[in-house]
């Protein structure tokens, strides 16, 4: 059932017309509609319906009417509550509920049809019978005249203004002090080239006010009122709040873990040049329009780099006529500010170069700022990192962008693109607009490195443009750094590298060319840089980078191998400097391996050689054997191409080694057998020994002991210092403990320990330690087998070398069952073997499993 009271009392039932016909029912039902949900008792009624006549009616006439009307409407809609009477309806069933409700929705179109006159106007025609019905028509007037200016408002911003006219001014007449009638009267004429006769509407109302109750009009009235006397432009813009985006990237994809975070405060999104930080920040922005029901503020710092320029065109938006805007900047600020204090508005700020820019446009409204430096100054923001696309992210951005299927051959141009967004979109834009070319096709235009970043351009869009903005703003020593960055295949590098080559690394960052990689396990900064960069940097060569990059690196790892390998029994090296020194490397392993693939290809062959050799201790010892082999395959090409045969025969030497470590012993025995065969005709006799020792370890492995005792013999007698002797004794001991003569084989092993000690070869004496403490076992010397084996962990212990370690922790695993010590035997089996099958040492892994599997 509907009841309308908004003008004429009317009761529908659906489409069924129920409004009352006798008075005092009409009455009765308006009393009710005045009060609906309150309780009124018999006595209230009658006051209520007989206001004027002293409570002479009885209550039963009350009842009675009561009873009539609800046999019209029905005996569910006036109930009776503790001895009183209630209406119950619901709030879509009184005309008045739906229009509050409508208002306060903003559905002022719909409101206002309801609005069919005075509340009760044939019941209460002057509204002196009952207070509530006044009250209520003053609520309605206001709700009505409320709405009434909304839709003219939105009417007004989208552009009907010459349609308003009559209407507006039939309201001005009506309303004579309703101020917004009046300025939307005055924004209509002068949107309807009617200018003067804006002004002078604006004047009628003044004299109004000044001569009936001398005030001025409403400071907005007025400010309207200034801007149209000097012929604000912006006045006639009338799409509504000021929403200055670039438009939406339709196929956005990705980022879901940075959207929901980049609207709020300050927030600056950084990264590389082409991360796409512009695309994120206008997304979210979009996204977020509906909260921002005064606008959004866009800027590209890049084009106007002016913060006052920057303000004065934000204020003019805003509303401030041209001729209020103050000259100065802190003026400008402090206006800005004024202007957005209470306004629920959002403020994009692109491409800032430096905090100087973004500072004076700083205000309480949430502001996005995107850059490619973090802005470290700003110390108030929340900072986002925007890096590269992952491999499904950038396939999806492909797939969106050029409506290809994902399959194997768009995965190819993701890999091409780095998971660079810029390189992405251009990709996929290209193949949209050719929809005759195969995925293939511009594969295959993008394998040539020479010609990929020519080859990423749609229409005036290129991926080099992107670089060349940031390049050349750089001063010149960070464009020095980038130029000799381009020679380095690398995947990141340290700050050492980068101070070797100008200097310029944080300007770099800041300019979005390289990005900082964090910190490394030698205390190192580092950077990366992405390939199309490379590529980019590679445009303008800086010669010679390579030789002196080697030339620095050589030294520095031979100094780190001299604190692995010493064989100088004068020089102590401190167990700081051996532990020190693989961190180092460790941090820079990756960038040797490549520095060593850089020197190949360029054709630097003695230093690509030379370096390799050197990597070979330190990749044995942590079993890098995948590293070792691609470097001296390299090496070897390189001392083959150089025709040194002095090369070419020690890096044959670390393949021998190499392939003892992987436990291949017939290809061990033939790169020893060829380099044992370079080093006797280049008369290299200690070469020519520690090939033979290598040779004996090889005989020893086939079980050939005869032969490999005979090799050793000879080693240990044609050593000429502390170090070969060792090496000798060392392998001499392993030979003799697998033919089953324990004791010499302890002699030989003490002999071992004894040289390694006094030349400080901290890594050697330990696995020396272990291979005697296997000894003293077999022998069923458990103190002396734990002795052995705790000072060889707590070498490997002070060194930081994990892999040792579980070397030692297996070892004491076995002298702690042969103790009967069984269960702390296989705690540290596991421990030892979780380290095995993180360093790949497949052999030690399996020896760990079986004593796990002893019973």
């Amino acid at each position: 059932m509907e009841f309308r009271i908004m003008g004429p009392l009317h009761v529908l039932d659906g489409g069924r017309d129920r409004t009352p016909t006798t008075p005092k029912h009409r009455d009765l039902l308006a009393t009710f509609l005045l009060n609906a949900g309150r309780p009124l008792t018999v006595e209230r009624l009658r006051r209520l319906l007989w206001p004027r006549e002293g409570g002479d009616r009885s209550d039963s006439l009350v009842r009675g009417y009561v009873g009539q009307l609800r046999q019209l409407l029905g005996k569910d809609v006036i109930m009776t509550v503790s001895g009183s009477y209630v209406l119950t309806i619901g709030d879509d069933q009184l005309d008045v509920d739906r229009f509050r409700l409508l208002v306060d929705r903003g559905s002022y179109e719909e409101a206002l049809v309801l609005g069919r006159g005075p509340a009760l106007e044939d019941v209460d025609p002057d509204g002196e019978r009952w207070q509530e019905t006044r009250r209520l028509r003053e609520e309605l007037e206001e709700l009505r005249l409320l709405a009434l200016e909304r839709r003219l408002q939105a009417d007004l911003d989208t552009g009907r203004h010459r349609e308003l006219l009559a209407e507006l001014k039939h309201l001005t007449r009506q309303h004579p002090m309703w101020q917004r009638f009046r300025g939307q009267y005055m924004l209509a004429l002068y949107r309807s080239g009617r200018r003067v006769d804006a002004l002078a509407a604006y004047a009628v109302l003044r004299d109004q006010l000044d001569g009936g109750h001398a005030i001025e009009p409403d400071p907005e009235l007025q400010l309207l009122y200034h801007r149209m006397l000097h012929d604000d432009v912006s006045l006639h813009v009338s799409a509504g709040p000021p929403v200055l985006l670039p438009p939406d990237i339709p196929s956005f994809t990705g980022r879901a873990d940075l959207l929901g975070r980049v609207v709020g405060g300050q927030v600056v999104v950084h990264g590389q040049a082409g991360a796409g930080k512009s695309a994120l920040a206008v997304h979210a922005a979009w996204l977020a329009r509906e909260s921002f029901p005064d606008g959004i503020l866009y800027a590209d710092l890049r084009e106007t780099t002016t913060p006052s320029a920057v303000l004065e065109d934000f204020l003019r938006w805003l509303g401030c006529p041209a001729q209020a805007v103050p000259a100065g900047l802190e003026q400008r600020e402090r206006l800005f500010r004024a202007y957005t204090a209470n306004r629920r508005l959002l403020v994009l700020l692109d491409n800032a170069v430096g905090e100087a820019q973004v500072r004076p446009l700083l205000t309480s409204c949430p502001t996005v700022v995107t850059s490619r430096s973090s802005l470290g100054g700003l110390t108030g923001a929340t900072r986002l990192s925007v890096g590269v696309l992952g491999q499904e992210e950038a396939l999806d951005l492909l797939v969106a962008g050029s409506g290809r299927p994902a399959d194997e051959s768009l995965r190819r141009l993701a890999r091409f693109c780095g998971g660079l967004p810029i390189a992405l979109r251009i990709a996929a834009s290209r193949l949209a607009a050719r929809p005759n070319w195969t995925v293939d096709y511009l594969v295959s235009l993008l394998e040539d490195e020479h010609k990929r970043l020519d080859r990423l351009h749609a229409g005036d869009q290129t991926v080099r443009s992107v670089f060349t903005v940031g390049y050349e703003g750089l001063p010149e020593p960070a464009r020095l750094t980038l130029r000799g960055l381009g020679a380095l295949s690398a995947p990141d590098f340290a700050d050492w590298l980068t101070d070797q080559l100008g200097g310029g690394a944080e300007a770099l960052v800041d300019a979005g060319l390289l990005e900082t990689h964090g910190v490394d396990a030698a205390g190192q900064i580092r950077y990366r840089m992405h390939d199309l960069t490379r590529l980019f940097a590679r445009e303008q060569p800086l010669p010679g980078v390579l030789a002196k990059v080697s030339a620095i690196v050589l030294a520095r790892v031979q100094a780190s191998r001299f604190s692995l390998v010493s064989g100088d029994p004068g020089t102590a090296v401190a167990t700081r400097d051996i532990r020190e020194s693989v961190e180092w490397l460790d941090a820079e392993r990756p960038f040797l391996v490549s520095l060593v693939a850089d020197l190949h290809a360029a054709g630097l062959d003695e230093p690509c050689w030379r370096l390799a050799h050197l990597l070979g201790p330190y990749l044995e010892r942590h079993r890098y054997l995948d590293d070792w082999r691609a470097v001296s395959e390299r090496a070897l090409e390189s001392a083959r191409r150089a025709a040194d045969d002095r090369g070419e025969a020690l890096v044959l030497l670390d393949q021998g080694d190499l392939h003892l470590a992987e436990r291949d012993w017939d290809l061990a025995h033939e790169k020893l057998r060829l380099a044992l065969g370079m080093f006797l005709r280049q008369g290299r006799d200690r070469d020519v020994n520690h090939t033979r020792r290598r040779l004996g370890r090889v005989h020893l492995e086939r079980d050939r002991l005869e032969e490999a005792e005979r090799a050793l013999l000879a080693c240990l007698d044609a050593a000429g210092n502390q170090r070969d002797a060792a090496d000798a004794e060392r392998v001499l001991g392993a030979v003799l403990r697998r033919a089953g003569r324990l004791e010499e084989a302890a002699v030989h092993l003490l002999a071992a320990v004894g040289h390694l000690t006094e030349l400080g070869d901290r890594h050697r004496q330990a696995d020396t330690l272990l291979d005697l403490a296997a000894v003293r076992l077999a022998q069923g010397a458990k103190p002396d087998a734990r002795s052995a084996a705790e000072r060889a962990r707590s070498i490997a212990v002070r060194l930081g070398d994990r892999l040792l370690d579980a070397h030692a922790l297996l070892t004491l695993a076995r002298v702690n069952r042969a103790e009967g010590a069984a269960e702390h035997a296989r705690e540290l089996a596991r421990t030892a073997l979780d380290v095995f099958d993180e360093t790949g040492d497949r052999q030690a892994a399996a020896n760990a499993r079986a004593l796990l599997a002893t019973p």
